[in-house]
């Protein structure tokens, strides 16, 4: 998730631990605990694909956080010298703070290794945008009146506890909205003979009213969009050609391999001029992909290994303003423009 809400989880979690024996302090160490986590992204790991792929790696480890608590909690006990007799609640103000950060990543569809390093496996429910404010403007709120002097610090802490537990209830209710959203899917995948290998949903921005589909089929991917509101003939998805012989050559390549790997296989393979590029599906939207790899060069003698050089793609927030209007209207396309030679028909 982005880091106010990231910040402001941590700040909730650690007041509704601590905050009624410590007051703020707990709000401000959860704060900073919360942050503590991605702060791996200051790491140089070597190369675009390292760093996309071990991001959320060991960070985001629910053993390093049972390991690595011990330690902060006595750092921290050196700092406030008379707080010995909480040293319990310190450990679990302390875990508990970074394993809902890593969690709460772990919601969305990037990818956290929260089995690090027992498995590499990027944990991935996709069940929340990156961004959602129905999801972080009750823990703001909560946070706001622990650190307002006028408010009580049990009042601060009923408050609190209660818009933690409002946001849980949201988080929870976007896992019943999948459900209901991969049933509608499923009926429309059925109802158009469109061949499955593989398939994800993810909420569209800022909302779980409406969801992005993403369905590969042999030469072939298919991005969709299905509201809450949607009969399964509602259902929008566009096809778009994906060409793997590309990569033929240079399939075995520890780049691509990994890439292959972390995308769990929802990427795209396009040549674009001379060089061949690598897109992951699931975050972005169609010609607007977020994570793009030169992981190719095509030449008069063949393919040859790219530098894995991270491509950006400009966004297009004139679709992303339609999300709003997709939600309730199914004729709403939020497929790129027919001019874009990376576009097909609606099926």
């Amino acid at each position: 998730m982005d880091s106010l809400t990231q910040v402001v989880l941590g700040s909730a979690v650690g007041y509704a631990v601590l905050g009624n024996k410590i007051g703020r302090k707990a709000a401000l160490w959860g704060a900073a605990l919360g942050t503590l986590p991605d702060l791996d992204v200051f790491i140089p790991y070597g190369g675009p694909v390292e760093a996309f792929t071990y991001h959320r790696g060991f960070s985001h480890s629910f053993i390093v956080h049972l390991l690595i608590s011990p330690l902060i909690v006595w750092l921290i006990l050196k700092i406030h010298t008379g707080m010995q007799m909480h040293k319990t609640r310190w450990f679990w103000l302390v875990f508990l703070c970074l394993s809902t950060h890593a969690l709460l990543d772990s919601f969305t569809v990037y990818g956290t290794q929260l089995l690090w390093p027992l498995t590499e496996y990027p944990f991935a429910i996709s069940n929340m945008f990156i961004v959602d404010p129905l999801y972080t403007l009750p823990l703001i709120f909560g946070v706001a009146c622990t650190l307002l002097p006028k408010i009580t610090s049990m009042r601060a802490y009923k408050i609190n506890t209660t818009m933690l537990g409002l946001s849980c209830i949201y988080l929870c209710s976007s896992l019943i909205l999948k459900v209901i959203i991969d049933d509608k899917v499923t009926a429309a995948l059925s109802d158009r003979q469109i061949q499955v290998s593989n398939y994800i949903s993810t909420p569209a921005p800022l909302t779980t009213l409406l969801w992005r589909i993403v369905v590969m089929s042999d030469d072939q991917y298919y991005v969709g969009y299905a509201s809450l509101f949607d009969e399964p003939n509602d259902v929008t998805f566009n096809a778009y050609n994906t060409d793997p012989l590309l990569i033929n050559e240079i399939s075995d390549e520890w780049g691509i391999k990994r890439l292959q790997w972390f995308t769990k296989g929802f990427y795209s393979i396009r040549q674009q001029q001379s060089n061949i590029i690598l897109s992951d599906l699931r975050m972005g939207m169609e010609c607007n992909y977020v994570f793009n790899f030169v992981v190719g060069e095509k030449t008069d003698l063949g393919v040859s290994v790219g530098d894995f050089e991270k491509i950006s793609q400009r966004s297009n927030l004139s679709r992303v303003s339609k999300v709003w209007d997709r939600i309730w209207n199914p004729d709403i396309n939020l497929a790129p423009p027919l001019a874009n030679k990376s576009c097909a028909k609606d099926l």
